[in-house]
């Protein structure tokens, strides 16, 4: 079988919570399992982790963990006899000093305090993923006074989004700062950060992930209007990003959305960095063991778009058919795959360009070399992944198999499209010997066959961004 370039992330949550299960759903084809640190305690996310390292290893996999930071998700509060109905052009109030389950079909609480000092007359504020829209009419102490421009069905802790953007609130909130303690704890891969606004929120994250000893990757959740006039400096401030389309799709609106992940998609792979498309890919399969024909056509799109990974929230955390989702993703990826010539999603000008490291000159051209002579794969031996990685984000469909003696840099290609990582630590590292070990194990492994040519990329000399040679080689008979 063709191997699947596009990398599948799959949200753990009840229903996902026994080792069977999530054996099953790495059988599937999930590359990274995420962890929602906005539901379940310290305790619930550690023996998840637990789960998977152990299922991982049982089934020979280098599966990744990604821990999701909840950030300054922005919610209502509750009301004191369930649901309310709001209809259009009724008045609504949303005050900061309402108790917790205080609110009525006249008003609700809200958990941020900083709101009133961030909206006016005139702005459009959005509940409920946007299903419901309110228009400011006037703003007085802790009140809000609006009138329902768009009504329905409101219910407690819903979320809260000023169209447009421009609320406040800081991106790591106290309850964050806790939890990337506990990420860095079970080691995660990858720890996204909800809600940046810039680099320095980036920035900010890193160190403190520093400060606790950490080392993974960090993943910023574009999903504010705000970030998108910054995009290219949290990119660069980052190791990877996430189109978090919920969020990002309520402020700036659902007719900007499309072009929007096209643009960090591209933007993503221009920088060297990783990229996820998230939110409601498959939402359907929460309750359905198909999907629909438009949730085949965002997975498809978003694989030809050029995106890393593809990822499910709800439909494997809480949905009826986890496993059955995961393996339906991974035949809309690889029919994807299969119906184009790889295209140059990274901008193929760039092979025209003057490379500062020498690194990403072999990266570069061993990708082109390797689709232009019909390489059978790509073979590097690697010490960081940075090497995959850079060829990874060229034009070529040639496998890209990473050999490292490191976990840790296994864990983290899982996520990186076209790159499959193996557990390689060659006995000898003078002359061709390491090039050969490599290609060997790749052929025990049932990976290459006897006349395969391969390009081997090395370092003369060990260490991250030692890359500086390049072979092609024949499998031996």
């Amino acid at each position: 079988m063709t191997r699947r370039r596009t990398k599948i992330v799959a949200t753990l949550g009840p229903a996902t919570d026994s080792p069977a299960v999530i054996r099953e759903l790495i059988d599937a084809g999930c590359d990274v399992v995420r962890l929602n640190f906005s539901h379940g305690s310290a305790a619930d996310h550690a023996r998840r982790a637990r789960i998977v390292r152990s299922a991982a290893a049982a089934a020979g996999r280098d599966v990744g963990i990604l821990a999701d930071l909840q950030g300054p998700k922005i919610r209502i509060e509750g009301f004191a006899e369930g649901p309310v109905q709001l209809t259009e052009g009724q008045s609504f109030v949303i005050d900061t000093a309402m108790g917790s389950q205080a609110g009525d079909v006249k008003g609700v609480g809200c958990s941020y305090q900083r709101l009133p000092d961030d909206v006016k007359a005139g702005d459009s504020l959005l509940l409920n993923d946007g299903a419901i829209e309110l228009s400011v009419a006037v703003v007085h102490g802790s009140r809000i006074e609006t009138t329902v421009r768009v009504g329905g069905r409101l219910s407690d802790r819903k979320g809260l989004n000023k169209k447009g953007g421009g609320l406040s609130a800081a991106a790591l909130t106290d309850k964050d700062r806790e939890d990337l303690h506990h990420a860095v704890a079970l080691d995660a891969d990858f720890i996204a950060v909800s809600f940046p606004r810039s680099a320095a929120d980036m920035a900010e994250t890193r160190e403190l992930m520093a400060a606790a000893g950490g080392h993974a990757a960090l993943v910023a959740k574009i999903e504010r209007a705000e970030a998108l006039p910054e995009l290219e400096a949290i990119i660069a401030a980052s190791d990877a990003v996430m189109v978090a389309r919920g969020d990002l799709g309520v402020e700036i609106g659902d007719a900007e959305l499309p072009a929007w992940q096209k643009r960090i998609i591209t933007a993503a792979r221009e920088d060297n960095r990783l990229v996820i498309t998230a939110t409601q890919m498959m939402e359907s399969m929460i309750a359905s063991p198909i999907p629909t024909r438009a949730e085949i056509m965002d997975v498809a799109n978003a694989v030809l778009d050029g995106t890393d990974a593809v990822m499910l929230s709800a439909e494997t955390a809480i949905g009826k058919y986890p496993v059955k989702t995961v393996a339906a993703m991974a035949r809309v990826c690889r029919g994807a795959e299969a119906q184009y010539e790889r295209i140059a999603h990274g901008n193929p000008a760039r092979f025209a360009v003057h490379f500062e490291r020498i690194d990403e000159a072999v990266a570069r051209a061993t990708a082109w070399a390797a689709r232009h002579m019909k390489a059978a794969a790509i073979v590097a031996l690697t010490e960081s992944g940075a090497t995959a990685l850079m060829m990874s984000r060229g034009t070529t469909q040639v496998p890209i198999f990473a050999l490292t003696p490191h976990e840790r840099t296994r864990r983290r290609m899982a996520l990186c499209s076209g790159v499959y990582p193996y557990a390689f630590e060659p006995a000898d590292l003078s002359g061709t010997h390491p090039s050969l070990e490599a290609i060997a194990l790749l052929r025990e492994r049932g990976v290459l066959q006897p006349g395969d040519r391969v390009l081997v990329t090395r370092g003369e000399f060990t260490g991250p961004g030692g890359t500086n040679t390049m072979k092609i080689l024949s499998v031996p008979e």
